[in-house]
């Protein structure tokens, strides 16, 4: 048993980049569900599929390269909020990731967003990750 499973979510993420995988299975769960939404909306994967077979249930994520230079569409993925340190922000101190080029991903009262999004809905929460 993991004691950050969004943790382990990116690392099962950045390995399966780093060995070009096309597919890569995750154990699911209702936040990692989410930041699969959130990954397919901005484009950094090409699809995603829920399976709840076993008690569990997993995500099926086909990763994005690029056609002709096969590089992945997913640069880096870093963990900010871990459980021995949570990180907040508020609506004034969301953070930009690559001067807007990146996406930051936050828990909010309004579910899991984008830092863009959650500008729009003038919300803050828990920085989960930063994606470019």
């Amino acid at each position: 048993m993991t004691t950050d499973p969004i943790a382990d979510y990116l690392t099962r993420l950045r390995n399966a980049i780093k060995a070009n995988h096309r597919i890569v299975e995750i154990p699911a769960s209702s936040i990692k569900k989410d930041i699969t939404k959130v990954l397919y909306d901005q484009g950094y994967i090409q699809s995603y599929k829920f399976e709840d077979n076993a008690v569990q249930g997993t995500i099926k994520i086909a990763l994005k390269y690029h056609p002709v230079t096969k590089q992945p569409a997913i640069v880096s993925l870093v963990r900010v909020s871990k459980p021995g340190l949570r990180k907040y922000v508020g609506t004034g101190n969301l953070p930009r990731v690559l001067s807007g080029l990146g996406v930051a991903v936050l828990s909010t009262s309004k579910g899991v967003v984008t830092d863009k999004q959650a500008r729009d809905l003038n919300v803050g929460g828990e920085v989960l990750c930063y994606i470019y």
